[in-house]
């Protein structure tokens, strides 16, 4: 039995800044287990710049932001293996992993921290008709084959959806010389951040459909073309408000999906919505010495703020290793209110809080000139006035430990007002 202070599931940015905080906060060994065959996650396929703008205060790619993790983590000398699939994770951080080289290993661990990060949604999920033919991809997998294998998908392309990366992908397949003909989006507004609204496809001139989805998808070996028919409120297609749009490739970024298969087996209590773990403020789970971070908790749309939160999971493991942890107690709830669809984290206890404690949550839809107001009961804790607010884009409330003393132990409400 291979035994461990702290293992780390998933060597993605989350499971990197986990490892490393937790090795600067006196964890003893760290092991940080990836099913990959390098470290980085998702990372390494993003040669596009934007990372980094919170934490190092300048413009990095994907992969250099990565690499500075990468760095410091072999700097501190944190074990880690690659090429390796966690199997199963026991109440008793028990973990079963198996690679090539040394088969079945257990893992004995004093705590666990979950970095599995999310996956995208397929074709399979949508249930678009039509037939089955080649040229269909997720976003992502389009990326990795043109960011990191350098095999090219296609040069005729349409996108469903308008999340972030399929719109980066819209603006890297036109770099590379494709044709995008368009990006569709069921929803009323896009589904990722504006500035890729802006730099990814007005910069280039690829329209945006919104209200609008694929209705058809045509072809027998490779896939020929798609029709794409308006839609109304309810997002059915409306008739006689269809075109066809002749294509050699499709690709779906239409969500992504926390990956929680493990988080399940061990009994981790999940959020309906986001599909991640139910977390306190030290990002503990249900299941006591269970951390979790980043996308698997719920889908962030800047790593920075992953890197934020999975530093915070470091540390908490850390002193849980350290003072073998503490009781729940009985923790403040956060609920969701009006306009809002999820709250992070949904438990905080109060003697466990610093100065302040962080919120973030996303809205239902687009708000103008609106108010996000956080109530204990009828007590207002906090009131902040936000010009616009969008699904694709995270809210952001910190509450001062003084105010969570009014709370008195009532649920913490935020509403838009």
């Amino acid at each position: 039995m291979y035994e461990c202070d702290i293992a780390v599931i998933g060597g993605g940015p989350a499971g990197l800044a986990a490892a490393i905080e937790a090795k600067k906060h006196g964890a003893g060994k760290v092991l940080l287990i990836d099913r990959d065959i390098e470290l980085g996650g998702i990372l390494q396929q993003c040669v596009h710049n934007g990372f980094g703008l919170h934490i190092f205060r300048e413009e990095l790619t994907g992969t250099e932001y990565a690499e500075r993790f990468i760095k410091e983590l072999k700097d501190l000398g944190i074990e880690y293996k690659l090429d390796t699939m966690v199997l199963s994770i026991t109440q008793e951080k028990v973990i079963s992993m198996v690679n090539k080289t040394e088969g079945i290993v257990n893992i004995r661990a004093r705590a666990v921290i979950l970095a599995m990060g999310c996956r995208e949604r397929t074709r399979g999920a949508l249930n678009i008709p039509g037939t089955r033919p080649s040229g269909i991809f997720t976003a992502g997998t389009a990326q990795r084959f043109i960011n990191k294998e350098g095999y090219m998908v296609g040069r005729n392309v349409v996108i469903l959806g308008s999340g972030d990366i399929g719109m980066i992908m819209a603006r890297r397949l036109t770099l590379e010389g494709a044709r995008v003909r368009v990006v569709a989006e069921a929803l009323p507004y896009p589904g990722g951040l504006v500035r890729n609204v802006v730099q990814c496809l007005n910069d280039f001139d690829i329209p945006l459909l919104l209200n609008h989805t694929i209705v058809d998808i045509k072809g027998k070996d490779r896939i020929e073309g798609v029709i794409i028919a308006e839609v109304d409120e309810n997002r059915k297609p409306i008739d006689g408000r269809a075109r066809y749009y002749e294509c050699d490739t499709l690709l779906l970024s239409v969500g992504l999906i926390p990956e929680n298969e493990l988080s399940k087996g061990i009994g981790v209590k999940l959020d309906p919505v986001t599909g991640g773990p139910v977390v306190n403020e030290s990002m503990e789970t249900t299941v006591k010495g269970i951390f979790a971070c980043g996308n698997v908790v719920h889908v962030h749309d800047i790593v920075d703020y992953v890197t934020e939160e999975s530093r915070k999971a470091g540390r908490s493991a850390a002193l849980f290793v350290n003072e073998k942890g503490g009781e729940w107690g009985t923790p403040i709830s956060t609920r969701p209110g009006n306009g809002i669809r999820y709250i992070v984290p949904h438990l905080i206890r109060e003697d466990k809080v610093g100065h302040s404690v962080d919120l973030f949550m996303r809205v239902d839809k687009i708000f103008t000139d609106k108010k996000l107001v956080v109530k204990s009961g009828d007590t207002v804790i906090r009131v902040i006035k936000k010009a616009y607010m969008r699904p694709g884009e995270m809210e952001r409330i910190s509450i001062a430990a003084d105010s969570l003393k009014a709370a008195d132990n009532l649920p913490l409400t935020v509403d838009v007002e």
